[in-house]
């Protein structure tokens, strides 16, 4: 089973795994205020751009709990202090302003006061998260085809479970297949510098049982040479109408071995995103 990034604690506050203290320990923490939930985006305890917008709306909700028995102008006015906070944490992060803006967009169309638009707003937080949890299991089902039986399957950084509030972009269909019962060996790039396929991708698959190995970033344009890897699957950060794609991570000798190479092999190379990191065109690489 994949593991889960994000939950309500039950006092309401955000309970998050500290993903800098993976693969060594897993540590949970309940954050109870807009500004730990600031700081656990700066510092990288959340990552992966579904889950920092799914973590923002919920951090929203944890810090208006004592505002329930506010006036509704008391309660939108701190709303208003908080949202700025959080969208300053990763000013190029679109699901962070994109669910920020929802929420804000949801409390501005709530009638009532304090206790009226906190619920709406959790009600809205949740949402969020359920709907990016089976927008996850709909990339998994699409994918699902393409990973066949015995397959060996190369990935890239993390956008797995700890990026998003269900099974991952990247790694849906990878979970999929091996529920499935197939076959599946994951050769994860360590990806430099943070190395979050080494310490997040490897922990997560292994947690879930899926075998994995974990190689040198320019190891992967070798392996894809010699017709060992069979589908490369990674997550993009935007996806456009035509199928322009742009990738999270920046220029790495595996970043720059894995599309240079991959289609000179006979083997498909397939980004997998969620819809809120679309735009509906491009003329030339889009950007954050």
């Amino acid at each position: 089973m994949s593991v889960q990034a994000i939950a309500w604690s039950p006092s309401g506050a955000v309970r998050i795994i500290d993903q800098r203290a993976l693969p060594e320990a897993r540590i949970e923490r309940d954050l109870e205020s807009a500004e730990a939930v600031a700081d656990a985006i700066r510092t990288l305890q959340v990552r992966g751009a579904p889950l920092i917008g799914i973590a923002a709306a919920m951090g929203l909700v944890a810090a208006t709990r004592g505002q329930r028995g506010a006036s509704r102008e008391q309660f939108l006015a701190r709303l208003a202090q908080l949202a700025p906070l959080l969208a300053a944490t990763r000013p190029t992060a679109v699901n962070l302003r994109w669910a920020l803006d929802r929420m804000a967009r949801a409390a501005a169309a709530t009638p009532g006061g304090g206790a009226a638009l906190w619920e709406r707003l959790q009600a809205e937080a949740t949402a969020i998260w359920e709907e990016d949890r089976a927008m996850c299991r709909r990339i998994g089902e699409a994918g699902l085809p393409l990973v066949p039986d015995g397959a060996t399957v190369l990935t890239h950084c993390n956008a797995g479970a700890l990026a998003t509030g269900g099974i991952g972009t990247a790694l849906a269909p990878i979970y999929l297949a091996h529920d499935a019962g197939r076959r599946v060996h994951v050769l994860v790039d360590e990806t430099r510098p943070v190395l979050q396929g080494a310490r997040l991708t490897a922990w997560e698959l292994t947690h879930a049982g899926v075998p994995c190995t974990v190689i040198a970033d320019s190891a992967a344009g070798a392996l894809m040479r010699q017709a060992q890897v069979d589908l490369v699957l990674v997550g993009a950060d935007r996806i456009a109408a035509n199928g322009d794609t742009a990738p999270p991570w920046p220029c790495s000798p595996g970043t720059t071995a894995c599309p240079s190479t991959a289609p000179r092999r006979p083997r498909p190379s397939i980004p997998r995103s969620r819809t809120a990191t679309g735009f509906p065109s491009s003329n030339g690489p889009p950007r954050k």
